[in-house]
C-alpha cells in the first residue's frame, strides 16, 4: 500500500506522523517549496518537509500542483491513497484521479460550516467556542467533498489562533489514526455535505487585522484572539501602525458615567499599571502587550511608564 503525504505547516505534521508510527508505507511528501524567513530572509525549509528529510522520505516541492511536471512526478511513485493536510494549494482533477482509494484531506473545521483556507482564525474571530476536525474526500470544489468523520474540539476564552491550531493538529492525527484502517480497507460510508449550511472562512488580509473601535469589547477581544501570533490586531496612533498583541477579557459589568460614556469609541481613558484603558463601542478593554512601530512587542504596563501617549489620545 502507497501513500502520498501533502501538507506544509506544523499543522500537518503530527498527521504525517500518525503514518509512520502506523508503519504506512509513505512513498513521497508534498509540501510548500522553501520560503524566506525572518529579517535576514534565510531560506527555509516547512515544517512537514523537515519532517519528512528527518525520515528518509522524499520530498516534492511543485511551484503550482497544477502544471503537468508536477502532476507527473507525483503519478511516478503510484500512490494508492493520497493523505492531505493544509497542504496550501487546490489539487487538480488530475490529482484527484491519480490514487485508486481516493484523496482524503483533514480539513480545520466541522463542515460544511467554514470552508476555506483560514477556518480556526475565522471560528476564533467569530466567537465561536466549538469547532473541530473534519476527515472529508477531496472534490473539485473548495472543500465540498463528502464527510467521513468528525471530532469536535472546544474553544475557550484563553484560546488563541496559536493554541487552537495545537489543539486542532492532535485532533486531526486523533481523526486519521481511528479511520486509517477503513480508509485503507476501502470501506468508507462517507456522507454528502448539504451546501445550504455551508459557510466561507477566505485568507485573512490586512483589512481583517484592522481595528474598528466602534465594534464591541467582545468583537475587538475575539479578533485579536484570532490574530495571534500570526499577526496581531493593529490601529493607528500619530499615523503609525500601533500593534495590539492581547488585550484583558471583557469585563461584562463595566458601568461608564460621565466623560467616559461620552468618548468616542479608541479614546484612550486611562494609562494605568494594567495597561492602556480604550472605549469601545459598548465599553472598555484594556490593552496588555503592544507594539509600537519600528519597536519590539512590549507590557503595555512598560509602555506605559515612558510614553508621550495620554489621557484622550484617539487611537485609528
Amino acid at each position: 500500500m502507497k501513500i502520498a503525504f501533502m501538507g506544509t505547516p506544523d499543522f500537518a505534521v503530527h498527521s504525517l506522523n500518525v503514518l509512520i508510527e502506523e508503519g504506512m508505507n509513505v512513498v513521497c511528501v508534498v509540501t510548500q517549496p522553501d520560503r524566506p524567513q525572518g529579517r535576514k530572509k534565510v531560506l527555509t525549509p516547512t515544517p512537514v518537509k523537515a519532517a519528512a528529510v528527518e525520515h528518509g522520505i522524499p520530498v516534492l516541492q511543485p511551484q503550482r500542483m497544477r502544471n503537468p511536471e508536477s502532476i507527473a512526478e507525483l503519478a511516478a511513485y503510484e500512490p494508492d491513497l493520497i493523505v492531505t493536510a493544509a497542504f496550501g494549494q487546490i489539487l487538480p482533477k488530475a490529482v484527484l484521479d491519480l490514487p485508486r482509494l481516493g484523496c482524503v484531506n483533514i480539513h480545520g473545521s466541522l463542515l460544511p460550516k467554514y470552508r476555506g483556507g483560514a477556518p480556526i482564525q475565522r471560528c476564533i474571530i467569530n466567537g465561536e467556542t466549538v469547532t473541530g476536525i473534519t476527515l472529508m474526500y477531496m472534490a473539485e470544489g473548495l472543500d465540498t467533498g463528502d464527510m467521513i468523520s468528525k471530532i469536535e474540539v472546544p474553544i475557550t476564552d484563553e484560546d488563541t489562533s496559536g493554541t487552537l491550531f495545537a489543539k486542532m493538529s492532535e485532533a486531526g492525527a486523533t481523526i486519521l489514526r481511528q479511520e486509517l484502517p477503513r480508509l485503507l480497507e476501502g470501506k468508507v460510508d462517507a456522507e454528502p455535505q448539504n451546501d445550504d449550511e455551508s459557510t466561507y472562512a477566505p485568507n485573512l488580509t490586512r483589512e481583517d487585522e484592522q481595528l474598528d473601535w466602534s465594534k464591541t469589547s467582545r468583537e475587538l477581544y475575539n479578533q485579536v484572539r484570532g490574530l495571534v501570533p500570526f499577526s496581531g490586531g493593529f490601529t493607528l496612533w500619530n499615523g503609525e501602525v500601533f500593534k495590539v498583541w492581547k488585550m484583558s477579557k471583557p469585563a461584562t459589568d463595566v458601568t461608564l458615567t460621565g466623560a467616559a460614556l461620552d468618548a468616542k469609541p479608541g479614546t484612550v481613558l486611562d494609562l494605568s499599571p494594567e495597561g492602556i484603558v480604550v472605549r469601545t463601542g459598548d465599553s472598555t478593554v484594556t490593552l496588555i502587550e503592544i507594539q509600537p512601530a519600528g519597536k519590539k512587542a512590549l507590557k503595555a504596563s512598560e509602555f506605559v511608564r515612558g510614553t508621550s501617549m495620554t489621557k484622550g489620545t484617539v487611537l485609528g
